[in-house]
C-alpha cells in the first residue's frame, strides 16, 4: 500500500484517465475493537463500484471487466493488519493503486475521468512530510518521515555508500580516532556527494530536513556542501544503518518541538490578521474566501471535520446521509488553498479557539 505523496506522484494521479476512473475511499481503524468492522465494510463498498460499473451504460463490456479485475486485484493487495485511518482505491483500465492514509476519509464511491485525490492531499499536509538524512562515514540514509513513522527512501540514488579500506570505526572510536575519518579528501568528497543528492531531492519533493550523525561528520557536511547547511542537525550517531523505529525515536522530540513552535507561529499570525482585518473563521467565510483564491495561510485543527450541503451561496450543516452531503468538506478546502499556494498547517485540537476548526490569514 502507498503512503508518501510526492508532487510527481499527485500530478500523475490527476491525469485524465479512460472513463471509468475510479476512486474507493472507506474508513479505517488502527485498533481493535473498531477494526472488525474493516473487511466487511471494504468487501460492500468495492461491491458497490462493481454494481456502479455494471449500471453504468457509458462503460463498456470490455472496459467494465478490466476495471473489475484491477478492483479485485487492489483488493488483495489490501492489509489491513497495518491499517490506518483510511484508506482510498484507485482503479482504471490497465491500472490501480492502493493508499493508506493517516487521517479518515468518507465512505464513497465515484466514477469519473479522473481520480480523487483531495482526501490525499489533505491527509498528506495533516502529516506533515519531512526528509531525515542520516550520516556516516561510509553509508547516508535518507528517511521518508510523516505522522508518526519513517521509512527508507530510495530517491536520488540513496542510500549512498562506500568501501573503506582497513576502516574499523568502532575501533578508531575506542581509540579516540574517530574524527580523523572526517578530516580525509575521500570522505569529503562522499559527503560532498551527499549534499548535492539531497538538494536534487529537495527540489523534486521540498520538505523540512533533519540530518543526523556525529558532530564530525555534522561538521564536514555544513563545510563541504550548502544544502544540509539550513536543515536542523541532531547529534545522534549509528542511525544510517538502524531500524525505522531506532531513527524515530531519535528525530521524534526534535521534529514534536517544532510542531509546538509552528503552531504557535500561527496563532500569533492569526491574531496578527484580526487587527489588520484580514481574518477568516468557520467553515463558511473559510470556504467562500478559498474558492476566491484569497487564503494566504490555512489552519485546521488536526481532528477537524464537518459534513454541509453547498447551498449555492452558503454551507449549511447537514446529516451524513443527506443525498447532496459533502463530508469532507475540509479536506476540499486543504486541497483548494493548496492550488492557489496557500501555506495549510495543521494545528492541534482547541488551538483555533472561536474559529470552531478553521481558520485563514487572508492576502487581500
Amino acid at each position: 500500500m502507498e503512503h508518501a505523496l510526492s508532487p510527481a506522484t499527485l500530478a500523475e494521479l490527476r491525469r485524465p484517465r479512460p472513463y471509468p476512473a475510479v476512486s474507493v475511499l472507506t474508513p479505517t481503524h488502527r485498533r481493535e475493537p473498531e477494526n472488525a468492522q474493516d473487511p466487511v465494510r471494504l468487501r460492500n463498498v468495492v461491491a458497490d463500484a462493481k454494481k456502479q460499473l455494471e449500471s453504468d451504460p457509458a462503460v463498456s463490456r470490455e472496459r467494465r471487466i478490466d476495471v473489475v479485475k484491477q478492483l479485485e486485484e487492489a483488493l488483495a493487495e489490501v492489509d489491513l493488519t497495518h491499517a490506518e485511518d483510511g484508506l482510498v482505491i484507485f482503479a482504471a483500465p490497465g491500472e490501480h493503486q492502493v493508499w493508506s492514509l493517516a487521517r479518515p476519509v468518507p465512505e464513497r464511491v465515484v466514477l469519473a475521468d479522473t481520480f480523487l485525490t483531495r482526501n490525499l492531499v489533505s491527509a498528506q499536509a495533516a502529516e506533515r512530510p519531512f526528509w531525515v538524512l542520516s550520516v556516516s562515514a561510509d553509508r547516508v540514509t535518507l528517511w521518508n518521515g510523516g505522522g508518526d513513522r519513517v521509512v527508507p527512501e530510495h530517491a536520488g540514488g540513496f542510500p549512498l555508500t562506500r568501501s573503506m579500506d582497513n576502516f574499523d570505526a568502532e575501533r578508531q572510536e575506542r581509540i579516540g580516532d574517530l574524527p580523523s575519518t572526517f578530516r580525509d579528501e575521500s570522505t569529503r568528497h562522499f559527503l560532498r556527494d551527499a549534499d548535492t543528492a539531497i538538494g536534487k531531492v529537495l527540489r523534486a519533493d521540498p520538505r523540512p530536513l533533519y540530518v543526523t550523525g556525529e558532530t564530525a561528520a555534522l561538521s564536514l557536511l555544513d563545510e563541504v556542501g550548502s544544502v544540509c547547511r539550513d536543515a536542523v542537525h541532531i547529534r545522534h550517531g549509528g542511525l544510517a544503518d538502524a531500524t525505522p523505529e531506532t531513527v524515530w525515536q531519535a528525530v521524534h522530540p526534535v521534529i514534536a518541538a517544532d510542531s509546538r513552535r509552528v503552531a504557535d507561529q500561527v496563532a500569533r499570525e492569526l491574531e496578527a490578521a484580526r487587527g489588520r482585518k484580514a481574518y477568516a473563521a468557520g467553515l463558511d467565510e473559510v470556504w467562500q474566501s478559498a474558492r476566491e483564491g484569497r487564503v494566504g495561510l490555512l489552519a485546521v485543527e488536526e481532528n477537524f471535520r464537518a459534513t454541509v450541503r453547498d447551498s449555492g451561496d452558503h454551507l449549511v450543516p447537514a446529516d451524513n446521509d443527506d443525498l447532496d452531503a459533502r463530508e469532507d468538506i475540509v479536506d476540499e478546502i486543504v486541497e483548494q488553498c493548496l492550488e492557489t499556494g496557500a501555506d495549510v498547517r495543521f494545528v492541534p485540537d482547541g488551538t483555533l479557539g472561536d474559529a470552531t476548526g478553521i481558520a485563514g490569514v487572508l492576502r487581500y
